[in-house]
């Protein structure tokens, strides 16, 4: 699947639905420079989308928080650093830099 540049703001995390084998795969995307980070968009505690509304995230410092129950995720690598979950991470999909974005592989695709 490609993500354009355009899509995902500077170092603004940005929910997306990707295309998968099953239907749809909600991710996080950030992009800081050149680099995109992707994470399937669902809370190592307990599974939940981490956008509280569509598109929507609470934010602390440079942490995501999770609406439902307050875990706290590392924007700079997905871990789970404080509240339930903490030692968990969010797992994140294989990105690869093309000239028109990047590439993310969606597993079962």
């Amino acid at each position: 699947m490609l993500i354009e540049p355009a899509s995902v703001p500077e170092d603004q995390p940005v929910a997306l639905e990707l295309p998968a084998a099953d239907g749809s795969c909600p991710v996080i995307a950030l992009r800081r420079g050149a680099e995109l980070r992707v994470w399937h968009n669902a809370c190592p505690h307990a599974g939940r989308r981490l956008d509280y509304v569509p598109g929507k995230f609470l934010r602390q410092a440079n942490r995501l928080v999770c609406a439902a129950h307050g875990a706290q995720i590392r924007l700079e690598d997905g871990a789970c650093v404080d509240g339930p979950g903490r030692g968990g991470a969010l797992a994140a999909l294989e990105v690869r830099p093309v000239p028109e974005g990047w590439r993310v592989r969606v597993p079962g695709r």
